[in-house]
């Protein structure tokens, strides 16, 4: 990306705010993109990247999108939108897209050659993933989660293993990967709106995504108003919240 002074990344966090109303004012479609780029860059549990970007440009689907957002002003100025979205359903073709980059890194070999830590690898992907990820209906999920606490009160043991903690998993790293967009984005002087006020079912109709997909957040995206920012940035003391050991 080729961005003269671009911020500092504490200046980046520092410029980030929620913004709530945009100039009519257009940005620049490939900017955007390249900020999303650098949000696939973010830490992601296991590597899986169960996630995906969907770039708004078309000003009807931004419409629609705004509808289903209940005409909130973040998404009613927007001159772009970022949806992030978890794919938990994929994590089959994404723990097999790392076995292959595994095996790709390691030569053309036989298994009995590989070193102690190459078979670690492989089969943290080939074995405890699964694991993991594999479930019916919640039942599976629920014996895991049950063995992993009676296993827990002999020695420290990974505990969240149902349906419900995999999705939290991969919820956190989509979160991950939007904070780097905003950031991404603050840096080069762009503005953004994260926003969890929608209708998820309508906004999946409208991408045409699977029932097993779920919206993470929507991200309005332009440049803002001169009172875009509704007051000045307000945080509780961090003695409240910050805790040496």
């Amino acid at each position: 990306m080729v961005v003269t002074n671009e911020k500092s990344v504490s200046e980046a966090i520092k410029y980030r705010r929620s913004v709530r109303v945009f100039k009519n004012e257009p940005i620049d479609v490939q900017k955007v993109k390249e900020c999303i780029q650098l949000a696939t860059l973010a830490a992601t549990s296991s590597n899986l990247q169960l996630w995906e970007f969907y770039h708004i440009v078309s000003p009807e689907i931004i419409q629609k999108i705004t509808e289903a957002s209940f005409d909130q002003n973040a998404a009613k100025t927007a001159q772009q939108m970022v949806i992030v979205v978890t794919r938990k359903d994929l994590w089959r073709k994404r723990v097999q897209s790392n076995i292959d980059y595994l095996k790709s890194l390691y030569g053309d070999k036989p298994e009995s050659a590989y070193s102690k830590r190459e078979k670690f690898a492989l089969n943290y992907y080939q074995k405890i993933i699964p694991t993991l990820y594999f479930d019916f209906l919640g039942i599976f999920g629920m014996i895991k989660f049950i063995a992993f606490q009676i296993i827990g009160l002999f020695k420290p043991i990974y505990r969240e293993a149902r349906q419900s903690d995999m999705r939290i998993v991969a919820h956190k790293s989509a979160g991950l990967a939007a904070q780097n967009f905003m950031i991404s984005m603050a840096a080069i002087n762009y503005d953004t709106c994260p926003m969890e006020g929608f209708d998820s079912l309508r906004v999946k109709k409208i991408l045409h995504l699977p029932a097993s997909s779920e919206i993470n957040m929507i991200i309005g995206c332009g440049l803002r108003e001169e009172k875009g920012v509704y007051g000045e940035r307000f945080r509780i003391p961090f003695e409240e919240v910050y805790f040496k050991i």
